[in-house]
Order: structure tokens, then sequence, then C-alpha cells
């Protein structure tokens, strides 16, 4: 696949099944995400890959989350099965380090900037995924669980797999609406 044509025709796919990616095409991912924008090499990144049981460690994490935010009986179930939606499940973290010509919005996108590397790098490879947030990736107990600071940041979690189905078509958009010109 060409590096144009990915970029234009990338699409988010929430239905996914085994397998996940692996071995060489695992590390292409990761390897990807650490090409990531990088100003003062701070590496302001960590991943937590989540599999089989971390499916459900991670679930649990939610449960716990869900609990302390008094959700529903409901809410809280559904919160255990939420990372089963796909066989891989990459936790995309933020690791804020002061710097004086760095700052932290710059840190958090230089990880943002590494989810979409690594969903890019899914893609070019014949996987599938969706980078979700939502609430827990800024709820505190799940912070906690993962040892985080108070200023780094869940920016996402990467589900990846195998597609179930064939990506929607998305309407292409008017760049003149987005893009003004100053000249």
């Amino acid at each position: 696949m060409k590096a144009l044509e990915l970029l234009l025709n990338r699409r988010s796919q929430p239905r996914l099944r085994a397998p996940a990616p692996s071995g060489e095409v695992l590390e292409n991912i990761k390897q990807a995400a650490l090409k990531a924008p990088d100003h003062a090499a701070l590496r302001p990144w960590q991943f937590i890959v989540c599999e089989g049981e971390g499916l459900l460690r991670l679930g649990e994490v939610y449960k716990k989350a869900a609990i302390a935010s008094s959700k529903s009986e409901a809410d809280i179930i559904r919160a255990t099965q939420l990372p089963l939606r796909a066989p891989m499940v990459i936790v995309a973290i933020a690791k804020y380090a002061e710097h004086a010509k760095v700052p932290w919005v710059e840190q958090v996108a230089s990880a943002s900037c590494a989810v979409h590397a690594m969903h890019l790098a899914a893609i070019t490879q014949g996987f599938a995924g969706v980078w979700r947030t939502g609430s827990y990736a800024q709820d505190e107990c799940v912070k906690d669980a993962f040892g985080l600071s108070e200023k780094d940041e869940i920016v996402g979690f990467l589900y990846l797999g195998t597609s179930v189905s064939q990506p929607s078509q998305k309407v292409n958009l008017d760049s003149n609406d987005f893009f003004k010109g100053w000249n």
C-alpha cells in the first residue's frame, strides 16, 4: 500500500476479531510508534500491550473505576467486556517530563502521533483497528492502576485485530472549510 493511498483511505474499524498482530508485524507497529515526532528526544510515551489475560485485567481495572464512579450495575458489567471487543488493546500513555522548551501539550501530541502511526502501521500490514478514548482514559482509578502521575495522560486505547467487515467509505470534506490562506 502506498503512503498517500493509506493516508487518504484510513478508516477506523471497531468490529475486530482474532488474530491480532504478532511477531514481526507487531514489532513494526511498535517501531512506528517510536518514530513519532519527539522534540528534544524526550520519548514521552509508554505503551501497555494487553492480550489474553491482559484484556481481562484491563476489564477489571475498568470495573473498579466504574464502581468507584458509582455507575449502574449494567455499566459495571459492561466495563469488564469493553476490552474484549478486540484481541489486542494497546494503552497509549503520554509520560510528561518537565522541559523548558517542550510543553505538556507537545508531549501529549507526540504520544498521540505515536498512536496514529501504530494504527497506520497495522493497516498497511493487513490488520485493522480503532483508537478509542472515552471516560476511562480520564478516570483517576484507571490512571492510578497504570501508576501515572498527575500530568501523565492516557491518550487512547488502540484496539487491534482482524476486521470483521469492510470499512465504510467516508465522504471527502471540502478542504476550504478548514484551511485558510494568509497571503
